[in-house]
């Protein structure tokens, strides 16, 4: 075991009220495949990941981030940090246990500072899965998800404290402060990411593409689709990503991305990026609107009520 006992992002749920049109846009437009459904709730697989889900739809009466997943190595993993969770006062929502979601495996949840469910799980039956072949624009895997957060340095501390996550690098805005942390469970630039907004919700939802033709075809076939193309396309400078965000149905952001960078964990330190200069938000110059533009009411999403709240299981 290491100090780091989570390994990698494994899925986002989302509660949401009208769960037929969500369902029709995931499974249908985004490019997903959904491999079980049953009273209201579906489990949404990329093709080119070995994860049994990446994506839970529910049926709700409000909209909400029902939970994120994250992977841990062994079962041994699990109950190590469910012992230091338990420890350094953190509210767990269940104990580690056998979960009956598909494949199954170990696991328990518990919320995070803000109130968000937050779910760790190890022995989990990998899906089959495929390469994703050359011209196919669809997602290869889950890349990332972004929180909104009231008090980024607050909730930033949360994860670095109790679950050993790593600051990579920070967006720094000269008018609102700091906009936006972008944190690591691994070598992978950013698992996840905690945003400013005026309250808690879910940011974006960020999928893996094969490659850059894939995409550009993958944003293109979205556009046409009458989805509300929000951002792109462009790269980033933090992280030297891609980007393409569009809304679902729901008014949720997602985002195709590819190419998120790697790092040298032991030579690497965090930098401050001022959005507001030339080239951060966007190394290419192509996105359609400026990044002040981008970040208003859509990224701060509505606010989640559900603090504290756990979802059903």
């Amino acid at each position: 075991m290491t100090d780091r006992l989570i390994t990698h992002l494994r899925h986002v749920d989302i509660g949401v009220p009208d769960y037929e049109k969500e369902l029709e846009f995931y499974s249908g437009v985004w490019g997903l495949t959904k491999v079980a459904e049953d009273s209201g709730i579906s489990f949404l697989a990329a093709e080119g990941s070995p994860e049994q889900y990446v994506v839970r739809l529910r049926k709700s009466e409000e909209k909400r981030l029902d939970l994120v997943s994250y992977g841990a190595a062994t079962t041994l993993d699990v109950d190590a940090l469910a012992e230091k969770l338990l420890a350094g006062g953190v509210r767990l929502i269940t104990q580690p246990d056998r979960i009956d979601t598909p494949g199954g495996g170990y696991g328990f949840r518990f919320f995070d500072g803000d109130g968000r469910t937050v779910e760790v799980t190890a022995d989990v039956s990998p899906r089959k899965h495929r390469r994703i072949e050359e011209r196919e624009s669809i997602p290869v895997r889950l890349s990332h998800v972004v929180l909104n957060s009231a008090d980024i340095n607050k909730t930033r501390e949360w994860y670095e404290r109790h679950l050993n996550f790593a600051l990579s690098d920070t967006i720094r805005h000269p008018k609102i402060g700091d906009a936006m942390h972008f944190m690591r469970m691994n070598p992978q630039h950013h698992s996840m990411a905690i945003a400013a907004a005026p309250h808690q919700s879910l940011h974006h939802i960020s999928f893996e593409m094969r490659g850059l033709d894939e995409y550009m075809r993958g944003t293109g076939r979205v556009k046409k689709s009458g989805a509300t193309f929000m951002w792109g396309p462009g790269r980033h400078f933090a992280g030297d990503n891609t980007f393409s965000y569009f809304l679902d149905p729901q008014g949720n952001m997602v985002e195709y991305t590819t190419e998120l960078e790697l790092l040298d964990e032991d030579t690497w330190h965090p930098h401050v990026y001022d959005p507001s200069k030339d080239g951060v938000s966007d190394q290419w110059g192509t996105a359609n609107n400026p990044m002040e533009e981008a970040i208003g009411k859509e990224t701060h999403n509505e606010a989640d009520h559900s603090a504290f709240i756990a979802p059903p299981v």
